[in-house]
C-alpha cells in the first residue's frame, strides 16, 4: 500500500531553503564540483564560479542515495550537526505509534543530505543586505510559485500539533526571536509528478490520500552579532576571517517526508580584499529514512516502478523533468546556489 509521495514532500523544503532569481542571472555562475568547499584557500576562489560540494561521495554516503545516516554525521561531524541541525542538542525524534491498538514508541531513523558551497562577491560584506530576505514581499517576488502567509509562535506547528513536539525549540518559540519572518508556505507539485500522485492515489487502499500540494513552515532571520560572537561560524567554514554577517533559514515543520531543513549563508571579508566578500553557503535536509527504503511497494506497480523515492528524490526517475524542482535534488539544489550566488551580486 503507497502512503507516501516519494519526492514532494521534499521539493517543498528545497524550495523553502533556496531562493530563486531569473534564468539568465542564474546562468551567470558556473559550477565547479570539489571534495570540500572549506579545503578551498579564498585565492583560488574566482568570479562567477562557485564551488560546490554535496559529499554524495563521501565514504560516510549511502552509495545508493548519496545521503549521510544523522548518528554518522553527529559522530563525524559534530560542528555541523551542531549548527546545521534543528538546534544543537536535536536528536532523532521519538515517535508514538499503535500498532493494532497497542500503543509503542520508536525513533524516527533520519539520512542527511549535506551541501556546501563557496563564492566571490564583488563587494564587501557590509553592501549585503541580508535583511531583505527576511521580508515576505522579496519571497514573494523570488518565486511566485510558491505561496506564503505569516503566521505567528501560536500557529507554529510544533507548538500547535502534538505530532510535531519534537521539532520545539528548547530555548525559544519558533517565530519569536527578534527580526525574524515567519512563513507558512505552499507549493504544488510540477512536472510529471502530479501524474504519479494520482495514479498512486486511485491505487491507494484506504487512509489519507496523497496531497498534490505541499505545506511547510520556516522561520527566516539575521543572526544578531552577539549570536555570531557565540558561534563557531568561522571553524565551519574554514575561513581565517571574520564572520560579517549569517542568514539562516530554517524547516521546523514539514507535512511529509523530512524531518527538518537547515540554510546557512555565511558572509566574511576576503582575507587579502576587503572590498570583497566570501560567502560559503551550508545546506542540510534530514529525510526520513523509511521513505528512502521504500522500495517494493512501487516495484509492483508496473507504471510506478520509476516513482521508487530515492531514484525520483535523487533525480534518477522518468518523473524528474525540467530544470527546477522537478528536476530532483542534485539538479535543484545547484541551480539554487547559483541563484543565492546572483542575488548577492545584485
Amino acid at each position: 500500500m503507497i502512503s507516501k509521495t516519494p519526492f514532494g514532500r521534499m521539493v517543498t523544503v528545497l524550495a523553502a531553503l533556496f531562493v530563486s532569481a531569473g534564468a539568465l542571472e542564474a546562468q551567470e555562475f558556473k559550477i565547479d564540483e570539489v571534495p570540500s568547499v572549506t579545503s578551498v584557500a579564498p585565492s583560488k576562489l574566482k568570479p562567477k564560479t562557485i564551488l560546490f560540494s554535496d559529499h554524495r561521495d563521501d565514504k560516510l554516503a549511502d552509495a545508493g542515495t548519496g545521503l549521510i545516516r544523522f548518528e554518522d554525521w553527529a559522530r563525524e561531524r559534530p560542528l555541523q550537526k551542531q549548527l546545521l541541525s534543528l538546534f544543537p542538542d536535536y536528536v532523532e525524534p521519538t515517535i508514538k505509534v499503535s500498532v493494532h491498538g497497542i500503543p509503542r514508541s520508536y525513533t524516527e531513523k533520519l539520512h542527511i543530505y549535506v551541501v556546501e558551497a563557496r563564492f566571490l562577491i564583488g563587494k564587501a560584506p557590509g553592501a549585503i543586505d541580508l535583511g531583505r530576505y527576511t521580508q515576505l514581499e522579496v519571497l514573494e517576488k523570488i518565486d511566485p510559485s510558491i505561496k506564503h502567509r505569516r503566521i505567528d509562535a501560536e500557529q507554529a506547528a510544533p507548538q500547535a500539533d502534538p505530532h510535531s513536539v519534537h521539532n520545539r525549540h528548547p530555548n525559544r518559540r519558533w517565530c519569536e526571536a527578534e527580526g525574524s519572518l515567519c512563513i507558512e508556505s505552499r507549493y504544488p507539485l510540477e512536472g510529471k509528478l502530479p501524474v504519479g500522485i494520482r495514479l498512486a492515489n486511485k491505487l491507494e487502499e484506504g487512509g489519507k490520500k496523497i496531497s498534490e500540494s505541499m505545506d511547510f513552515q520556516t522561520e527566516i532571520r539575521v543572526l544578531p552579532l552577539e549570536e555570531i560572537g557565540r558561534s563557531n561560524f568561522a571553524r565551519l567554514t574554514g575561513l581565517d576571517a571574520p564572520v560579517a554577517g549569517v542568514l539562516e533559514q530554517t524547516i521546523f515543520y514539514v507535512n511529509q517526508v523530512m524531518q527538518f531543513g537547515k540554510l546557512l549563508a555565511i558572509l566574511q571579508p576576503h582575507p587579502s580584499d576587503p572590498g570583497k566578500s566570501v560567502a560559503t553557503v551550508f545546506m542540510a535536509l534530514a529525510v526520513e529514512t523509511d521513505v528512502l527504503e521504500r522500495k517494493k511497494e512501487f516495484e509492483s506497480v508496473p507504471v510506478l516502478r520509476n516513482l521508487i523515492p530515492a531514484q525520483v528524490l535523487m533525480g534518477k526517475s522518468s518523473f524528474n523533468s525540467g530544470s527546477s524542482i522537478s528536476a530532483g535534488l542534485p539538479d535543484y539544489v545547484r541551480n539554487r546556489i547559483r541563484a543565492i550566488a546572483g542575488q548577492f551580486e545584485q
